[in-house]
């Protein structure tokens, strides 16, 4: 009596019509490349899985997930929280694992020899690029990456000289642009500002922004309303005191992010100033922060979420070998609203 024929062995063309496209596609989902849709590999995954399809030919690399890793030097603000969210959403959704790390300290990042090790490191334990997330004083680790041949992508990129890098951020101009438009709308000339370090260039071009708006509206920059400092509550605390005791105190204050807007808030309630009557204040990133205070913040909103996915889709990309168009890539900003703005007060 004959045996039962034996079962014909599933192969790559089986899968790809299985699915509907090319031989090729289905090798980009077997290997991880980034460079297909992700509806597109799903499709491929469970078609193999349907028809049971294992490569057993040195052709075809067998299934694997890449990593990626996150750098940061701190996670606290709502800010970095945001970001990390979408890195983490891309990575999930590109089927890549994800290794989040605080920044080396910084002897090591402006070492060349410290940086080359560090990154080596990254490299042995399997990542096939580097997000560094509003990172300072990178310029030793890119140049270390670019040795190792390790794609690096920076979120709004701080403290660098290298015009090389690949940078993710928003259109911050524009965003500190319109937050100073929609105050001197309201009637107000006195506007001050409080700003993120010199060193980070997205607190450069929201500070850019502001004065641009000012000069088109024919309202003199006063350097006397002007501050620069790190972006958090105690910097809009301290400075919203400062300038808020001036003899002529400003009526209204353009923040160069929410924690810094939040502090100034802080700092009008302790000296009895009442916000948004005697003065308006807007922020800059639009977290959930800015809804949580009393008035609730009017902001400028940045996709944070939207950049992190962009960090990670750009970084995958690289890895494949595929140059990105621009080397600085910019999502739009748009104001958003709130209570915490208000017509100057009369007589102001």
């Amino acid at each position: 009596m004959a045996g039962r024929p034996a079962r014909e062995r599933v192969t790559i063309e089986d899968v790809a019509r299985r699915a509907g496209v090319s031989k090729a596609t289905v090798s980009k989902a077997v290997n991880g490349r980034s460079d297909i849709a992700q509806d597109t590999r799903r499709r491929v995954l469970e078609a193999i899985e349907e028809l049971g399809y294992r490569p057993t030919t040195g052709r075809w690399e067998t299934p694997r997930i890449r990593s990626l890793v996150a750098v940061l030097d701190v996670l606290e603000s709502p800010y970095m929280v945001n970001v990390l969210q979408g890195v983490l959403a891309a990575a999930t959704g590109f089927h890549t694992n994800l290794i989040v790390r605080l920044a080396p300290d910084r002897a090591v990042r402006v070492t060349r020899a410290a940086a080359r090790s560090w990154v080596a490191e990254q490299k042995e334990a399997g990542v096939v690029g580097i997000i560094g997330v509003t990172l300072a004083q990178p310029d030793a680790v890119l140049r270390a990456a670019e040795e190792h041949e390790l794609p690096f992508v920076m979120v709004d990129p701080v403290d660098t000289q290298d015009s090389r890098i690949v940078s993710i951020g928003s259109t911050n101009w524009a965003g500190g642009r319109s937050a100073t438009e929609h105050l001197l709308e309201l009637g107000h000339r006195r506007i001050a500002w409080i700003g993120g370090p010199t060193g980070s260039e997205a607190a450069r071009e929201r500070f850019h922004g502001y004065r641009a708006a000012l000069d088109s509206a024919g309202v003199d920059l006063d350097q006397a309303l002007v501050r620069r400092d790190w972006f958090a509550v105690e910097t809009g605390l301290t400075h919203g005191r400062e300038l808020l005791a001036l003899p002529l105190p400003p009526t209204a204050v353009v923040a160069g992010n929410d924690e810094i807007a939040v502090g100034v808030l802080a700092a009008a309630r302790e000296l009895g100033i009442p916000a948004p009557g005697q003065l308006s204040v807007v922020g800059f990133d639009d977290t959930p922060q800015a809804t949580w205070v009393s008035p609730r913040l009017t902001s400028v909103h940045q996709p944070l979420i939207g950049m992190g996915r962009m960090a990670v889709e750009t970084l995958l990309a690289m890895a494949d070998g595929v140059q990105p168009a621009s080397r600085h890539l910019q999502l739009a900003t748009t104001l958003t609203v709130r209570d915490s703005t208000a017509p100057a007060p009369a007589g102001r």
